[in-house]
């Protein structure tokens, strides 16, 4: 693996000066209306580091949030994406997450996205982070807000208790692989808690090598039984925990995909993997893009969405 925070488009932008940053913001929401190309130069080519520091100086220098000031400056999907870029990743995880939770219904791709694609210390942080704002814990709102086994893999992926070891035990992956059979394929309905035993807690490696067992014995992808077995949000979590563990950046690419192929577009979906992926694996999940759909990310975002919300996206696609 790539060391982390390098595989973004989004690099520390050299030559920083904050004040002058906030100079160029607040020319930009001087008068009537807000100039938005000016917000794009600014907030798109810096680093969430340097994000921090914009707002610690507009804050000293003007005496209120920055975030308040844009949120009530601009509007629609800009708007989510520029408040999304000023936020600490774990806080706009766990933003994302409550977001997905307010309100009638559940947007359960949020929770799955997100749960199912963040390592131990991201999630004990979005844990922390939740916990600070709400009063409540992310499991205590997560457990009011869905149910059953749904329910059950979500609080395992967010008690953050995988082992991150990569040590592959042979006979343990021979085992887990003929126990997930047994749970699932070989018999009549499916015992999901194996399931959950083996896909939420095995470390990488481990599963992987299970992955390659399961298709010798039972003659399947395990993602081919996932769809056959379950149906749903089941179903989906399942399938985005292999997917995450076999390659992170092509189940970005696919999501990313599915919510601009057809008619219209799931801009939740869009804004959520470019603001939180931008500054960790995009030149990754853009290559995996490419090699999937055999179209750029870069075409696909320019042909999906339009006006100053196409322009910031781009940026944070980077170059074709």
């Amino acid at each position: 693996m790539a060391a982390i925070g390098n595989r973004g488009t989004v690099t520390e932008a050299t030559g920083f000066n904050p004040d002058a940053d906030v100079q160029a913001l607040r020319e930009a929401m001087k008068g009537t209306g807000t100039d938005e190309a000016a917000v794009i130069q600014v907030l798109a080519p810096r680093t969430i580091a340097q994000r921090q520091h914009i707002k610690e100086a507009y804050k000293l220098s003007v005496g209120k949030d920055l975030a308040d000031d844009l949120s009530s400056e601009l509007s629609g999907t800009f708007r989510s994406v520029v408040l999304g870029l000023l936020m600490l990743a774990p806080v706009y995880d766990a933003y994302e997450l409550e977001n997905a939770m307010t309100g009638a219904g559940t947007e359960e791709a949020a929770l799955i996205d997100i749960l199912a694609s963040r390592s131990n210390d991201e999630m004990k942080t979005i844990n922390a982070f939740y916990k600070k704002k709400h009063d409540q814990s992310l499991e205590d709102a997560v457990c009011g807000d869905t149910s059953g086994m749904f329910q059950r893999v979500l609080v395992s992926l967010l008690t953050a208790g995988r082992d991150e070891s990569d040590k592959v035990d042979e006979a343990q992956a021979v085992l887990d692989a003929k126990e997930i059979y047994e749970a699932g394929e070989a018999r009549w309905g499916t015992d999901e808690v194996k399931f959950l035993t083996v896909l939420c807690v095995r470390n990488r490696n481990h599963l992987l090598r299970v992955f390659e067992e399961y298709q010798k014995i039972s003659g399947r992808d395990i993602e081919d039984s996932i769809k056959r077995e379950m149906s749903g949000c089941l179903e989906d979590v399942f399938l985005a925990i292999v997917k995450c563990l076999r390659n992170k950046p092509a189940f970005f690419a696919e999501r990313l995909y599915k919510s601009m192929k057809g008619m219209g577009t799931t801009d939740t979906v869009l804004i959520r993997i470019m603001v939180a992926r931008a500054e960790i694996d995009m030149l990754d999940i853009k290559a995996q893009f490419l090699k999937m759909y055999g179209k750029t990310l870069h075409s696909f975002i320019k042909g999906d969405t339009s006006g100053d919300y196409r322009k910031l996206l781009l940026e944070l696609c980077g170059g074709e």
